[in-house]
Protein backbone atom coordinates (compact mmCIF):
# COMPACT_ATOMS: atom_id res chain seq x y z
CA UNK A 1 0.00 0.00 0.00
CA UNK A 2 1.41 3.39 -0.99
CA UNK A 3 1.81 6.13 1.64
CA UNK A 4 -0.89 8.11 -0.16
CA UNK A 5 -3.30 5.16 0.11
CA UNK A 6 -2.43 4.71 3.80
CA UNK A 7 -3.27 8.33 4.56
CA UNK A 8 -6.51 8.07 2.57
CA UNK A 9 -7.42 4.98 4.62
CA UNK A 10 -6.74 6.90 7.85
CA UNK A 11 -9.04 9.73 6.69
CA UNK A 12 -11.69 7.13 5.85
CA UNK A 13 -11.37 5.70 9.38
CA UNK A 14 -11.88 9.19 10.82
CA UNK A 15 -14.89 9.77 8.55
CA UNK A 16 -16.55 6.41 9.20
CA UNK A 17 -15.77 5.75 12.88
CA UNK A 18 -14.30 8.98 14.28
CA UNK A 19 -11.19 6.86 14.85
CA UNK A 20 -9.02 8.86 17.29
CA UNK A 21 -5.94 6.74 16.65
CA UNK A 22 -6.17 7.40 12.90
CA UNK A 23 -6.68 11.10 13.54
CA UNK A 24 -3.66 11.21 15.88
CA UNK A 25 -1.46 9.64 13.19
CA UNK A 26 -2.73 12.16 10.62
CA UNK A 27 -2.27 15.04 13.06
CA UNK A 28 1.27 13.98 14.01
CA UNK A 29 2.27 13.73 10.38
CA UNK A 30 0.52 16.73 8.81
CA UNK A 31 0.33 19.39 11.53
CA UNK A 32 4.09 20.16 11.58
CA UNK A 33 4.22 20.14 7.78
CA UNK A 34 1.23 22.48 7.46
CA UNK A 35 2.72 24.82 10.05
CA UNK A 36 6.05 24.90 8.19
CA UNK A 37 4.24 25.49 4.90
CA UNK A 38 2.35 28.45 6.35
CA UNK A 39 5.54 29.90 7.82
CA UNK A 40 7.24 29.62 4.40
CA UNK A 41 4.34 31.62 2.95
CA UNK A 42 5.18 34.42 5.38
CA UNK A 43 2.49 33.76 7.96
CA UNK A 44 3.46 34.84 11.48
CA UNK A 45 4.04 31.90 13.88
CA UNK A 46 0.91 32.43 16.01
CA UNK A 47 -1.35 32.70 12.99
CA UNK A 48 0.33 29.70 11.35
CA UNK A 49 -0.34 27.64 14.48
CA UNK A 50 -3.97 28.85 14.60
CA UNK A 51 -4.57 27.98 10.95
CA UNK A 52 -2.92 24.59 11.41
CA UNK A 53 -5.25 23.83 14.32
CA UNK A 54 -8.27 24.93 12.25
CA UNK A 55 -7.22 22.75 9.33
CA UNK A 56 -6.83 19.71 11.56
CA UNK A 57 -10.20 20.43 13.19
CA UNK A 58 -11.67 20.60 9.68
CA UNK A 59 -10.13 17.21 8.95
CA UNK A 60 -11.81 15.79 12.07
CA UNK A 61 -15.23 17.34 11.32
CA UNK A 62 -15.30 16.98 7.54
CA UNK A 63 -13.27 13.86 6.81
CA UNK A 64 -16.26 12.45 4.92
CA UNK A 65 -15.85 15.23 2.34
CA UNK A 66 -12.39 13.99 1.33
CA UNK A 67 -12.44 12.28 -2.06
CA UNK A 68 -9.28 10.26 -2.79
CA UNK A 69 -10.30 10.20 -6.45
CA UNK A 70 -9.88 13.98 -6.69
CA UNK A 71 -6.69 14.58 -4.69
CA UNK A 72 -4.30 13.23 -2.12
CA UNK A 73 -4.78 13.91 1.58
CA UNK A 74 -1.79 16.27 1.47
CA UNK A 75 -3.22 18.26 -1.44
CA UNK A 76 -6.59 18.52 0.30
CA UNK A 77 -5.13 19.69 3.62
CA UNK A 78 -2.67 22.14 2.03
CA UNK A 79 -5.50 23.62 -0.04
CA UNK A 80 -7.63 24.06 3.10
CA UNK A 81 -4.65 25.72 4.85
CA UNK A 82 -4.01 28.02 1.90
CA UNK A 83 -7.66 29.05 1.74
CA UNK A 84 -7.81 29.70 5.49
CA UNK A 85 -4.69 31.87 5.21
CA UNK A 86 -6.25 33.87 2.37
CA UNK A 87 -9.47 34.29 4.40
CA UNK A 88 -7.47 35.60 7.38
CA UNK A 89 -5.55 38.05 5.20
CA UNK A 90 -8.81 39.36 3.73
CA UNK A 91 -10.38 39.66 7.18
CA UNK A 92 -7.34 41.52 8.52
CA UNK A 93 -7.42 43.94 5.60
CA UNK A 94 -11.04 44.76 6.33
CA UNK A 95 -10.26 45.41 10.00
CA UNK A 96 -7.80 48.13 8.97
CA UNK A 97 -10.40 49.80 6.78
CA UNK A 98 -11.97 52.89 8.35
CA UNK A 99 -15.62 52.61 7.37
CA UNK A 100 -16.17 56.25 8.34
CA UNK A 101 -13.57 57.52 5.86
CA UNK A 102 -15.33 60.13 3.64
CA UNK A 103 -13.43 58.81 0.62
CA UNK A 104 -15.42 55.57 0.93
CA UNK A 105 -18.78 57.33 0.91
CA UNK A 106 -20.27 56.39 -2.44
CA UNK A 107 -23.67 57.89 -1.90
CA UNK A 108 -24.71 60.83 -4.00
CA UNK A 109 -27.86 62.91 -4.14
CA UNK A 110 -29.65 60.49 -6.47
CA UNK A 111 -29.01 57.66 -3.98
CA UNK A 112 -30.31 59.88 -1.20
CA UNK A 113 -33.43 60.72 -3.21
CA UNK A 114 -34.00 57.03 -3.86
CA UNK A 115 -33.62 56.25 -0.15
CA UNK A 116 -36.10 58.97 0.80
CA UNK A 117 -38.54 57.73 -1.85
CA UNK A 118 -38.13 54.15 -0.65
CA UNK A 119 -38.70 55.24 2.94
CA UNK A 120 -41.85 57.14 1.94
CA UNK A 121 -43.14 54.11 0.03
CA UNK A 122 -42.46 51.89 3.03
CA UNK A 123 -44.48 54.22 5.26
CA UNK A 124 -47.36 54.30 2.77
CA UNK A 125 -47.37 50.49 2.60
CA UNK A 126 -47.38 50.27 6.42
CA UNK A 127 -50.31 52.68 6.62
CA UNK A 128 -52.16 50.78 3.89
CA UNK A 129 -51.65 47.51 5.76
CA UNK A 130 -52.89 49.10 8.97
CA UNK A 131 -56.08 50.16 7.17
CA UNK A 132 -57.04 46.54 6.38
CA UNK A 133 -59.57 44.74 8.57
CA UNK A 134 -57.86 42.24 10.88
CA UNK A 135 -59.44 39.23 9.12
CA UNK A 136 -57.77 40.30 5.85
CA UNK A 137 -54.54 41.59 7.38
CA UNK A 138 -53.77 38.35 9.23
CA UNK A 139 -54.26 36.30 6.05
CA UNK A 140 -52.24 38.72 3.89
CA UNK A 141 -49.40 38.49 6.43
CA UNK A 142 -49.47 34.68 6.36
CA UNK A 143 -49.45 34.65 2.56
CA UNK A 144 -47.06 37.48 1.83
CA UNK A 145 -44.69 37.68 4.79
CA UNK A 146 -44.69 34.05 5.92
CA UNK A 147 -44.90 32.67 2.37
CA UNK A 148 -47.67 30.20 3.12
CA UNK A 149 -49.86 28.83 0.35
CA UNK A 150 -53.60 29.33 0.48
CA UNK A 151 -54.02 25.67 1.46
CA UNK A 152 -51.51 26.01 4.29
CA UNK A 153 -53.29 29.13 5.54
CA UNK A 154 -56.60 27.29 5.42
CA UNK A 155 -55.14 24.43 7.48
CA UNK A 156 -53.49 26.78 9.98
CA UNK A 157 -56.54 29.02 10.52
CA UNK A 158 -59.31 26.45 10.10
CA UNK A 159 -61.00 28.69 7.53
CA UNK A 160 -62.42 27.22 4.30
CA UNK A 161 -60.06 27.54 1.33
CA UNK A 162 -62.52 29.73 -0.57
CA UNK A 163 -62.76 32.14 2.37
CA UNK A 164 -58.98 32.39 2.58
CA UNK A 165 -58.71 33.13 -1.13
CA UNK A 166 -61.46 35.76 -1.14
CA UNK A 167 -60.16 37.56 1.95
CA UNK A 168 -56.63 37.69 0.55
CA UNK A 169 -57.97 38.91 -2.81
CA UNK A 170 -60.02 41.62 -1.05
CA UNK A 171 -57.03 42.58 1.10
CA UNK A 172 -54.77 42.99 -1.91
CA UNK A 173 -57.44 44.97 -3.75
CA UNK A 174 -57.71 47.38 -0.80
CA UNK A 175 -53.91 47.65 -0.62
CA UNK A 176 -53.72 48.42 -4.33
CA UNK A 177 -56.38 51.15 -3.98
CA UNK A 178 -54.57 52.72 -1.01
CA UNK A 179 -51.23 52.64 -2.79
CA UNK A 180 -52.67 54.05 -6.01
CA UNK A 181 -54.29 56.88 -4.03
CA UNK A 182 -50.85 57.74 -2.65
CA UNK A 183 -49.24 57.49 -6.09
CA UNK A 184 -47.06 54.55 -5.06
CA UNK A 185 -48.54 51.84 -7.30
CA UNK A 186 -49.52 52.17 -10.92
CA UNK A 187 -53.10 51.41 -11.85
CA UNK A 188 -53.58 48.26 -13.82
Amino acid sequence: MTPQAKFAALVAAVAERKDRSAFTRLFDYYAPRLNAYLLRLGTDPNTAEEITQEVMATLWRKAALFDPGKSSVATWLYRVARNRRIDMIRRDRLEFLDTHDPALDTSDESDLDAQVDLSRRGEVVRLALDSLPEEQLSLVRLAFFDGLSHSQISERTGLPLGTVKSRIRLGFARLRQALEAEGVAEAG
